[in-house]
């Protein structure tokens, strides 16, 4: 396993306190709000601002060492899982993330039959739907 140090100098990014701590918070997994990462990176360091941690988000986002996701109607949010093409799905109730893998079979959505002359080398899929956990509740109210 690369150290975060290792990650930042094979990208050629500069190894900071900063972008070392954003690297550990998005290595812990999930799908986080730039508030959420800058709370848990301000645990890790004496201070850090709002704006430093959307920098260092934008530069590891460039870099391909982490992953922003904007599910409609949510603000953006970041994950460290790269590379894979996978999708997420979303809880309509409360807004959960949850990572899945590539879809397969006959699904037009990852195969379009026509690309306008681009090379597709990823497809951005969303289900949308409702969370165990909402479902319950949903069931609980009726």
């Amino acid at each position: 396993m690369s150290s975060g140090a290792e990650l930042l100098r094979s990208k050629g990014l500069r190894v900071t306190r900063p972008r070392l701590a954003v690297l550990d918070v998005l290595a812990a997994g999930g799908h986080l709000e730039v508030d959420e990462i800058t709370r848990r990176v301000r645990e890790r360091l004496d201070s850090v601002s709002t704006q430093a941690v959307y920098d260092v988000l934008g530069a590891l986002s460039r870099a391909g060492l982490s992953r922003r996701i904007e599910p409609a109607g949510s603000p953006a949010r970041y994950e460290a899982r790269v590379g894979d093409n996978h999708h997420h799905v979303v809880c309509r109730g409360c807004g959960e993330i949850a990572d899945v893998d590539c879809t397969v079979g006959d699904a037009p959505c990852l195969d379009p039959n026509t690309a306008h002359g681009f090379e597709v080398d990823e497809a951005d899929v969303t289900f949308w739907g409702l969370c165990p956990r909402c479902q319950a509740r949903r069931l609980a109210d009726d």
